[in-house]
């Protein structure tokens, strides 16, 4: 029996997953909605390849971030989380079909393989990044849901913004918002 048979392929797969997840300091309840794996299953995981690792990684408890002012707390925060934005929904991370149907599929094998690499890709962008991979784990199905959070365009230069999805004035970018200051 060869580990490469079309049978084991999916479980190979969650466990790559898994471990991708694990690397970015994910907590076993993420991994678990995105990995189908059990909870013990992770947790071994976790004993057997990253205890070794170089740098003790961080196992971190408690509940997953769920405050969408997270994202609008600061002008630098709200700058990350339009380029993280822009990286999940141009590797389709984000989908562009019904709201209601798309947060039913989000977690999953395939798209949480673009998550990583959308996230990799926001931390090669954006050296010290700020938002952990929890944060857009969060951020990834808020603007899926599109109940809290939504991409907008700005209305002083049209560039992609992260808005709250209700809000009392014309959404603003960073830049154009310190232009009205002066």
């Amino acid at each position: 029996m060869r580990i490469s048979d079309d049978r084991y392929s999916r479980e190979r797969l969650r466990m790559e997953l898994a471990l991708r997840f694990l690397g970015h300091e994910a907590r076993t309840q993420t991994i678990r909605a995105w990995t189908g794996l059990s909870d013990d299953r992770i947790r071994k995981l976790y004993r057997s390849y990253m205890s070794q690792a170089r740098r003790q990684l961080p196992r971190h408890r408690g509940k997953s971030p769920h405050s969408t002012a997270y994202f609008t707390r600061s002008q630098q925060l709200q700058l990350e989380s339009t380029v993280l934005a822009s990286m999940l929904s141009l590797l389709g991370v984000i989908p562009a079909q019904d709201p209601g149907a798309a947060a039913a599929a989000l977690p999953g094998l395939t798209r949480g393989a673009l998550l990583c690499a959308a996230f990799e890709a926001y931390c090669t962008v954006v050296p010290g990044a700020q938002i952990s991979f929890e944060h857009a784990v969060f951020l990834a199905s808020a603007l899926t849901r599109g109940d809290q959070l939504r991409l907008s365009g700005c209305a002083g230069c049209g560039g992609l913004i992260v808005t709250e999805r209700f809000l009392l004035r014309d959404p603003r970018c960073h830049l154009c918002a310190g232009m009205n200051r002066h």
